[in-house]
């Protein structure tokens, strides 16, 4: 495979990429670094070279970003070379992550007090970052700099988690797109992406109502086509309605959740109870009520099973099925909703939530980080 890298000053630099770059299996791969060697060039030209692919953790662990760079001659000059980290949305939006020219460094936002650089040797510009939220997901840029040559590379922070369908108390297609980020924020989620949209549906995900995706398009996954759900004879697959307006048309919403920092639990009870009553209940037990963000991480990710309706956050009532039986909603698994009771009258179990106690109390804050200011390439 052959790549052609073009710098700012117009020169081009091309690079056989298959012989110089060693990868592992994306099953041994997750939370590992990549070994990444990078060839060597005469043009005077600083050349990047990132991991091919993506990198793959979960919320709460650390992973490195790799980058490696290389510059002829050798003779350089550290302290002229800038190392840029930033984030770039779909939507060509940049997030500042860090910057280090010659012996200052700086990380931005959210990144604070968790990113460092790897410093592995000669060239490396890989970051290391702890404590991954949920919005660290994305497309990460590795921009290296030397007096007026630059390049630059792409690593793809990929999550394990689980996305899920959401509709608020106020029925379906009720939510605009700022609507959606934030039901899914206060659900302990963000909006999915289409990749992890497309990969649920991969893994059987199959759901007839559209719903908003972080990059402001709105789909839905059909495994089983349906008249009532684009017609029966279409192809299964992830429908797409486009980029809608994100202010006026009103959708679902697809959320997306990863790795617990705590434990989902039904809090068992001689009685059933109201929905105050449940939050209560979970207060006195050193605990939260659970958020639905939250059962369906426990359902996918810690095998939570149980075939008992409880209340959770939103005042709706669900269930987790792992392992599906006739008794407990059908032949298959997932988490069953069984709407918006009344939250006075109507009487049930509950799900909480206990946090790790061992969890410092700034991961919270950085998971609520909801929108990061945008920022120039100027830096």
């Amino acid at each position: 495979m052959m790549m052609i890298l073009c710098l700012e000053t117009i020169t081009c630099t091309l690079l056989f990429l298959s012989p110089f770059v060693t990868t592992y299996p994306a099953e041994l791969e997750k939370g590992r670094r990549r070994v990444v060697h990078v060839m060597e060039d005469d043009t005077g030209a600083v050349i990047v070279q990132t991991a091919p692919g993506k990198v793959v953790t979960h919320r709460g662990g650390t992973i490195t970003l790799p980058c490696r760079y290389h510059h002829e001659p050798e003779e350089v000059d550290p302290n002229r070379i800038r190392i840029k980290w930033t984030k770039v949305s779909d939507a060509f939006q940049f997030e500042d992550v860090f910057v280090e020219l010659g012996r200052q460094q700086k990380a931005f936002g959210s990144y604070r007090g968790r990113l460092s650089l790897e410093r592995a040797g000669p060239g490396d510009a890989s970051v290391i970052i702890h404590n991954i939220t949920l919005q660290d997901y994305g497309r990460y840029e590795c921009e290296v700099t030397n007096d007026m040559e630059d390049d630059m590379g792409f690593v793809n922070l990929d999550l394990e988690g689980v996305v899920f369908p959401y509709y608020p108390p106020s029925g379906r297609y009720k939510l605009n797109f700022h609507q959606a980020e934030e039901v899914c924020r206060q659900q302990d989620a963000i909006l999915a992406s289409h990749a992890q949209l497309h990969k649920a549906w991969l893994e059987g995900l199959d759901w007839c109502n559209a719903g908003w995706l972080e990059d402001g398009s709105v789909q839905y996954p059909i495994s089983h086509p349906r008249d009532q759900c684009g017609r029966k004879d279409s192809p299964p697959g992830v429908r797409n309605y486009g980029y809608r307006h994100k202010d006026d048309e009103r959708y679902d919403a697809f959320c997306f959740t990863s790795n617990l920092n705590g434990r989902v639990y039904f809090l068992k009870r001689f009685k059933k109870v109201n929905y105050l009553e449940a939050v209560k209940a979970c207060q006195r037990d050193d605990a939260v009520i659970a958020k639905v963000g939250q059962l369906y991480a426990a359902w996918k990710i810690q095998l939570l099973d149980r075939c008992e309706a409880g209340w959770v956050e939103d005042g709706s009532i669900r269930y987790p099925i792992v392992n599906p039986r006739t008794r407990c909603g059908g032949s298959e698994p997932g988490v069953r909703n069984l709407g918006f009771p009344d939250k006075k009258f109507r009487l049930y179990g509950v799900y909480c939530y206990r946090r790790n106690t061992d969890i410092q109390s700034t991961q919270a804050q950085k998971e609520t980080t909801t929108k990061p200011a945008n920022s120039t390439k100027s830096i």
